[in-house]
């Protein structure tokens, strides 16, 4: 037989209007939302003398792409630019890698300290030890002008921890039982059985750990005085922060004009393009893993 189509019956007229007053919410967000976006890229392929005319536009009236042949012709953004990809790329690893390695054994309640360790994890998502602190580590452990000091002083983030850790709580059991019956070890089960069947939970804190990294100028701005390992986003404040030296951006930068506003609003493109189009291809993993692992037993 044919299935009969799921028709929505509204109880009353409340009903219907509170979600036609939902769906007018919803799109007004998503145009104020949208709107900067589409109106930075439109902004990236205008002149400059358009910017200054036109105070707000969707559509460039002349195509120009002298600003992305401007900025990638400039040794100092290429640089940061394959600087933010690989610390980005190493950065998700190592903390995913730690993260994962950390939650799994923390997930057995047999372990010999777990409750110690679970409280100290929580401890420090309510206090840290603060920007000083953290600064006087780094320097301590040799770490300044050092891309290290971009990926360990914040390797494990504690609320990422716990929910992997309430995630592999929630794996049968009997499964692993069945691959130590078979010989397997710790270790084994680990890489073979759950990591399998954690592609979920990786697929989404990969793309939180990648959009952290990518997006951290902070870092950065404390522990990096060479600004040849400057990364994508420091580029990116030094051009749109309120009070920049021009004049010093420019000699950085190695250029001889510059196209203020339209060499913002590009950076800006090429800062946020990658990110958006990495997202995609976690797309169908990334809703399950928000969910799941989330309630605690």
């Amino acid at each position: 037989m044919p299935r009969t189509p799921t028709v929505r019956y509204y109880d009353s007229k409340g009903s219907r209007a509170f979600d036609i007053l939902n769906a007018v919410l919803l799109i007004g967000l998503s145009l104020v939302t949208v709107l900067p976006l589409l109106y930075v890229l439109a902004g990236s392929f205008a002149t400059e003398s358009e910017i200054s005319s036109r105070p707000f536009f969707l559509w460039p009236e002349k195509f120009v792409t002298d600003t992305y042949t401007y900025i990638f012709s400039t040794g100092t953004f290429v640089r940061a630019l394959l600087t933010t990809i690989c610390v980005t790329a190493v950065g998700t690893v190592i903390q995913l890698l730690l993260t994962l390695t950390m939650a799994y054994p923390l997930a057995k309640r047999y372990l010999p300290g777990r409750t110690l360790v679970l409280n100290l994890v929580i401890f420090t998502l309510v206090f840290s030890g603060g920007m000083i602190p953290t600064y006087l580590v780094v320097r301590d452990l040799g770490l300044l002008d050092s891309y290290w000091a971009l990926i360990l002083p914040l390797a494990i983030n504690p609320f990422y921890l716990i929910v992997v850790k309430s995630f592999f709580q929630e794996l049968p059991e009997a499964l692993e039982e069945a691959a130590r019956i078979d010989g397997c070890n710790e270790l084994n089960v680990f890489l073979r059985i759950v990591l399998p069947l954690s592609k979920p939970i990786i697929a989404t804190f990969s793309l939180f750990y990648a959009v952290a990294i990518w997006n951290d100028y902070m870092s950065p701005l404390l522990y990096i005085d060479d600004s040849k390992k400057w990364t994508l986003q420091m580029i990116v404040r030094q051009l749109t922060a309120a009070n920049a030296d021009s004049a010093n951006v420019l000699q950085q930068l190695e250029t001889v004009t510059f196209p203020e506003q339209g060499l913002k609003f590009a950076v800006v493109v090429v800062a946020t393009l990658p990110i958006l189009l990495f997202y995609p291809f976690l797309q169908k993993h990334f809703a399950k893993g928000v969910l799941i692992g989330s309630v605690k037993e």
